[in-house]
C-alpha cells in the first residue's frame, strides 16, 4: 500500500502540473454537453411541402391551413398541376407535394371517401419517413374532426371506445431526457479510453517507463496507479455534467445518486481496462490515439446512443453485449428516467464487471517490465 500510495502521489501530481490537458479534460465535455442535446434532435422541422389544390373547397383549405399550422411543415409554393408540384420535388425546393384533386369536398360529403395523393422526396431517408408519418398523421386528426362534426350534428347510438395514453417516464416527449444521459456516458467514455491509453504511452516516450521498470513496482499495482487518478478525474466531470443537466435542462434524476456513482465505478474500471490495454500494445501516443478513436467511435455508433440497439440484427446485438457503454447507457437512463435500483440494473453491472476483469487482467498480463 506504502509503494502503491507514492505512485499515486506521483501521478496526481504530474496531472495537476499540465495546467493545459487539465482544462482541457474540464471544459470541453462541458462544451460537447452544451452543445450536442441541442444538435441531437430527433424530431424533424422545417419539412418543405408543396400543394396542390385542385378542388378549393372549404375542406380543402382547411386541410392545408392545419398542416401550415402543425409546425413541422412549410409551405413552399401552391402549384395549379400535379406536374409542377413534381418539379419542385426534382429541383430540391420541396421535400414533399400534396395533391388534393378536383371533387375533393364533394366525394368525400357523398362517398365518405376520398384518396389524397403525395410524393415523397426519400434521399433523406429519415426526413422522408418522419415527413410522411406526420402528414399522415395531420390527415388521420383532420379526418377525425370531419366524422366528430358529423356525428354531432345527427343522433349516433354507436357505441364508441375511447382511448387515453399516457407517456410513463417521459410525458412531454422530452428528447433531451432521453438524450443528455447518453451523451454523457460518451463523454466519460473519451476520457476513460483516451487519457488512460496516453498515460502509459507517454511514459515510452519520455523514457522514464524505464526508471519505473528498474523498481520493484509490481505491475498490478503500476496498473492500479495508473488508473485511479483517472477514475477519480472521471468522476468530477461525471458530477459536472449532472450539474449542467440541471442547470441546464432540468434533468434531475429520479433514481438514486448512490446507484448512479455505483455504476460509475464499475464502468469506469472496465474502460480504464481498454485504456491500459490499448496502452501496452502502442509505443507512440500517436497509436494510442489512433486505437483509442477506433474503439470510441464503434462504441459511439452501435451501443444506443442514437439508434435503438433492439433494432439491429441478433448478431449485432450479441457484439454489442460486450461494449461496456451499451451496459452503462441503459444503466443511466433506467435510473435517470425510471428510479431503478441495484435489483433492476444487476446483469448490466454483473457484464461490465466481467467486461473489466478481461481487459485490467489482460492489460496487467500484456504489461513487460523492460527497457
Amino acid at each position: 500500500m506504502k509503494t502503491l500510495f507514492f505512485l499515486l502521489e506521483k501521478e496526481f501530481k504530474q496531472l495537476m502540473r499540465n495546467k493545459g490537458v487539465l482544462r482541457t479534460l474540464l471544459i470541453a465535455p462541458m462544451i460537447q454537453l452544451i452543445l450536442l442535446p441541442l444538435a441531437a434532435d430527433y424530431s424533424v422541422k422545417n419539412i418543405h411541402i408543396a400543394v396542390v389544390d385542385n378542388d378549393h373547397s372549404t375542406f380543402s383549405q382547411k386541410l392545408i391551413n392545419k398542416i401550415a399550422s402543425s409546425g413541422y411543415f412549410t409551405l413552399t409554393g401552391s402549384t395549379p398541376s400535379y406536374k409542377q408540384a413534381l418539379v419542385m420535388v426534382e429541383q430540391d425546393k420541396a421535400d414533399l407535394a400534396l395533391h388534393i384533386p378536383a371533387g375533393f369536398e364533394r366525394n368525400l360529403v357523398r362517398e365518405n371517401n376520398q384518396k389524397l395523393y403525395v410524393a415523397i422526396n426519400a434521399i433523406s431517408g429519415t426526413k422522408a419517413s418522419l415527413g410522411g408519418t406526420y402528414l399522415s398523421s395531420i390527415v388521420q386528426d383532420y379526418n377525425s374532426d370531419i366524422r366528430l362534426q358529423w356525428e354531432n350534428g345527427a343522433e349516433d347510438t354507436t357505441p364508441k371506445i375511447g382511448v387515453a395514453s399516457y407517456y410513463w417516464y417521459n410525458p412531454f416527449m422530452n428528447y433531451h431526457l432521453y438524450m443528455v444521459p447518453a451523451i454523457l456516458v460518451t463523454l466519460v467514455t473519451a476520457l476513460a479510453a483516451m487519457q488512460s491509453a496516453f498515460n502509459i504511452v507517454a511514459e515510452k516516450e519520455s523514457g522514464t517507463i524505464e526508471q519505473i521498470n528498474v523498481t520493484p513496482i509490481k505491475k498490478h499495482i503500476f496498473i492500479i496507479g495508473k488508473l485511479l487518478p483517472f477514475l477519480v478525474l472521471a468522476s468530477v466531470i461525471f458530477t459536472i455534467g449532472l450539474i449542467l443537466s440541471w442547470v441546464l435542462y432540468g434533468i434531475v434524476p429520479v433514481g438514486n445518486l448512490a446507484v448512479l456513482y455505483a455504476s460509475l465505478i464499475v464502468y469506469l474500471f472496465a474502460m480504464l481496462g481498454l485504456g491500459l490495454l490499448i496502452s501496452t500494445y502502442s509505443n507512440t501516443q500517436m497509436q494510442a490515439m489512433s486505437l483509442a478513436f477506433f474503439f470510441i467511435n464503434i462504441f459511439n455508433m452501435l451501443s444506443g446512443v442514437f439508434t435503438s440497439i433492439d433494432s439491429m440484427p441478433v448478431w449485432a446485438q450479441t457484439i454489442v453485449e460486450t461494449f461496456p457503454p451499451s451496459h452503462f447507457i441503459k444503466i443511466m437512463r433506467m435510473v435517470v428516467l425510471k428510479g431503478s435500483g441495484l435489483g433492476d440494473i444487476t446483469y448490466h453491472l454483473g457484464a461490465m464487471f466481467v467486461i473489466g476483469i478481461v481487459f485490467n487482467t489482460w492489460a496487467i498480463i500484456n504489461y513487460r517490465k523492460r527497457a
